[in-house]
Order: structure tokens, then sequence, then C-alpha cells
């Protein structure tokens, strides 16, 4: 067999060996971790108690498979099938946009802003894999949550999340473009809509180009900015008096998020930077 022995110790150094160009030390750690935890079930505890047990042919040609899928860029999230976001446990795939870490930075202001509300109306618009509907719903139990996106294939994966997660979110097939049809008013409207310019791909890693779904990654280079347009136009008509509307942004599109919302009149604008100092989140309210 390729490994010498079939012990965890083994595994990992196979993990090491293979990896070492691509990722760093601390990253194939977590990635062997992960891929041990998942096969095996284990827990951190499992990699004290249980370190000198040896594995199957079987997980041994398991652990390979994974990391051939990661040698040619398959994002870890995909191949690992799960990410953890916001303490929950989401399936991960190509359906969706992998969750982001400035993502879950906008769910905690949402949490932390409206945490002693009760039975309040939430809308995702561009929900993907439902990260911040079921987030938000993990925590204001009490909220009617609904995540709304235009793509089939984001809609059965939020939908099969929400199932595994045992959340009552409502999900919604709809083009925000053209929303005629919502008849519904929310308290608060969030969206991660599509910010990034067509002409800027060839900046983007390639892993992401690949694999990532390009209709929630990309916006029309003649308006970088028509999600925003749009969404705003909608939040006019549906959010209720003095509701709250919280886009993630672009850090280069603040200024022109903010006047879009102003020639719309809304008020209390608040631009919020992520943990790495970047403009990333607006809020502002009807």
């Amino acid at each position: 067999m390729f490994i010498k022995d079939n012990s965890i110790h083994s595994v990992i150094n196979y993990f090491e060996e293979k990896l070492c160009e691509t990722f760093s030390n601390r990253e194939i750690k977590l990635i062997a971790r992960s891929f041990i935890s998942k096969r095996l079930g284990w827990d951190s505890s499992d990699f004290i108690s249980r370190k000198g047990e040896k594995v199957s042919e079987s997980d041994l040609l398991f652990f390979r498979e994974k990391i051939n899928e990661l040698l040619i860029g398959v994002p870890f999230q995909y191949v690992l099938g799960e990410t953890f976001f916001y303490n929950i446990l989401l399936k991960t795939d190509k359906r969706a946009l992998i969750p982001r870490p400035e993502t879950e930075e906008l769910v905690d202001w949402i949490i932390s802003a409206h945490k002693e509300e009760q039975g309040l109306r939430i809308l995702d618009i561009g929900t993907g894999s439902g990260c911040i509907p079921l987030a938000i719903k993990s925590v204001l139990s009490s909220a009617k949550v609904t995540g709304l996106d235009v793509d089939t294939e984001a809609m059965s994966l939020a939908k099969e999340n929400a199932t595994s997660l045992k959340l009552d979110v409502e999900f919604l097939q709809h083009d925000i473009l053209s929303y005629e049809g919502l008849i519904k008013e929310w308290d608060i409207i969030v969206s991660n809509p599509p910010y990034i310019p067509v002409k800027e791909k060839s900046q983007m890693a390639k892993h992401v180009l690949e694999y990532e779904p390009e209709l929630a990654l990309f916006t029309t280079d003649k308006n970088p900015l028509v999600f925003y347009e749009k969404i705003a136009d909608f939040a006019v008509e549906k959010l209720n008096k003095n509701g709250w509307l919280y886009f993630e942004i672009h850090e280069s599109n603040a200024d022109g998020v903010i006047r879009i919302l102003k020639n719309r009149r809304f008020k209390e604008l608040t631009v919020r930077k992520d943990l790495q100092g970047k403009d990333r989140m607006i809020r502002c309210k009807r």
C-alpha cells in the first residue's frame, strides 16, 4: 500500500508529504484532522486517546482520494463537503459559494443588534447555501426567516441544510431584479449580493473561478452596483417602517452604496469594517 503501515501517525505524515508544497503546516494539520474526524467519527480527544489505532485499506483510499482532489485545486470545504459557519455545520458543495468569515461578521452584527426583539420577519436575498438565514434562525428562534435565491441548485442546497439542522426557514426561488409578486413585508432585509465586476476575473484565485458558481460572484462591468440598486428599491417598498437593511459590500464600493441609499432616503447609515480593517458592511434604516 502507499502508506507503510495503517497507523494514524502515518496517515498524518502522508497528508504532510503530499500537501507540503500547497498548504502551510498549520493548514495541513487542520486538513488531516478534519478528514480523519469525518471518516472515523472522531472528536479532538480521540487524537490523544486513540492515536495508536490503525485504519482500514478503504480508509486509506478515502484519504488518498481527498488529497488528490485538493492537489488539483478543489477548495477544501468542497472536498470535505461541509463547513462551520457561525456555530452551525453546513453542507457545502459546488451548488453555492463557500460561506466566508466576513459574512459571519455581518450575521453577528444583525444578531447583536436585534437579539432582544421577538417575532421579527427577516429576508435574506441571494441566500446561496442558506448560511445567513440559518445562522440567524439558530439564535433568533422567534424570528420568521426567509431566504431567496434565483438559482435552483442553490435553493436545493439551502433546503437540505435547513432539514439537517432542523431549522424552520422558508426558501423561495425568485429573481430580485424582477421582484414583482413578492407581497410580504419584512422588518430586516439582508443581502450579500454579487459585487465583483466581470473585468476583475483575471484577479481572482484559480480555485474560485474553476469551482465556485459565477452567478453568485459576478455582476456587470457596466453597472457593478445593480443588485444594490434593485435591493434598495425593493426595500423601499417592502421594509416595514423603521425596518433595517443590511448589506455586505466590496471594500471599494462603500461610497457608491451609500449614495444609492441616500438617494432613496434611508436613514442612520453606518459602514462597518471587517476584521481585516476593510469596509465590508453597511446598515441603514427605512
